[in-house]
């Protein structure tokens, strides 16, 4: 045999030697599924336990259910959407502090018979990571009636939710200061969700003042029954 062609058979049949060895280990692997598979499993819990814990979302309460809730004497709910103008935007951004990110606010006006309840403005602000909506309901005279947790994504500072977090709300108009550890007492583990509802709230009281309170004037006729979206 020439060499050239006693290279290429060497080299060839080294090859299938290779391929055979890699073959039977694959084979050697999947004939003990269970060391395997209890070696995967060590790997996995050991890569897990390093990872922090993944936001799972958690839906307390819908539009529908928060405004029967902070509402139960209303016979019907009319649902509006303002479109802030640039002005609109700056004013309260500079009554607020805060940043107004959304180009309009979707809130519900609550009656009963030709009687004004309030209102009720849905919203919602960034967490940590993930979004947190709330709704806020105002009675005629702008004070917050009620704070309502509708939806928390994060994995942490779930605990705004409790009940005695958001009782602080109750009363609170635009005029009040509505900052962390000052009038709001903060939640040990959910500073930031804590920190971004709070302002977030200034956001809606502002809003209301400059955008929202004109909508309950005396003597606007209410519109038609509008059921609130899930």
């Amino acid at each position: 045999m020439q060499p050239a062609f006693q290279h290429l058979a060497e080299t060839t049949q080294s090859n299938r030697h290779s391929s055979n060895t890699v073959t039977s280990q694959a084979i050697t692997r999947d004939s003990r599924p269970r060391a395997s598979g209890a070696a995967l499993l060590a790997a996995l819990s050991v890569a897990l336990a390093g990872m922090p814990p993944s936001a799972q979302a958690e839906r307390y309460l819908t539009a529908r259910e928060a405004l029967q809730l902070c509402f139960p004497a209303a016979d019907r709910f009319v649902e509006r959407t303002v479109r802030f103008t640039a002005e609109q935007k700056h004013a309260i951004e500079k009554k607020s502090g805060v940043r107004v990110l959304n180009r309009g606010q979707r809130y519900w006006i609550a009656w009963q018979d030709t009687n004004t309840l309030g209102l009720l403005v849905a919203d919602h602000v960034l967490g940590k990571h993930e979004i947190i909506d709330y709704a806020v309901a105002l009675a005629p005279s702008g004070e917050i009636r009620q704070l309502e947790v509708l939806e928390f994504r994060e994995s942490h500072g779930y605990e705004i939710r409790g009940a005695k977090w958001r009782e602080q709300f109750q009363g609170k108009t635009a005029a009040a200061k509505l900052r962390l550890n000052d009038d709001i007492y903060n939640l040990s583990g959910a500073t930031i969700s804590c920190r971004q509802v709070t302002e977030g709230v200034r956001r809606v009281l502002a809003t209301f003042e400059l955008v929202l309170r004109a909508d309950l004037a005396p003597g606007r006729v209410p519109g038609p029954s509008a059921a609130a979206g899930d």
